[in-house]
């Protein structure tokens, strides 16, 4: 098998399970291990094809047929009436300001 440029290390795992609050024994970091490196070497794999003047695609199934986007347009549709209600719905969550809902930091 060809070296991947970003290939894991039995370390990395450990640190990523440790992040992810997994307690991995050694056969699961060590399957753990091939899946993620596995992964890279697709993306790697994908990396290496040329892409220039391929235009991206809302959906694959646009490459067979002509296909509606079902995104909605971005419009601003909270009005300063429904500021009272933004207030009503944030009055449950344990920390908001300015409107804005505040979360602990999760990521180390």
């Amino acid at each position: 098998m060809p070296e991947l440029a970003m290939a894991l290390t039995p370390d990395d795992v450990s640190r990523i399970a440790h992040l992810a609050r997994l307690d991995l024994t050694d056969a699961e970091a060590g399957a753990m291990l091939a899946q993620l490196n596995g992964f890279f070497r697709i993306v790697e794999q994908m990396g290496a094809v040329d892409t220039r003047g391929v235009e991206p695609l809302y959906t694959p199934l646009a490459a067979l047929h002509e296909v509606a986007s079902r995104l909605r347009d971005d419009v601003v549709t909270e009005m300063a009436e429904g500021v009272a209600e933004r207030a009503l719905n944030q009055a449950s969550a344990p920390a908001v300001q300015d409107g804005l809902y505040l979360v602990p930091k999760v990521i180390e």
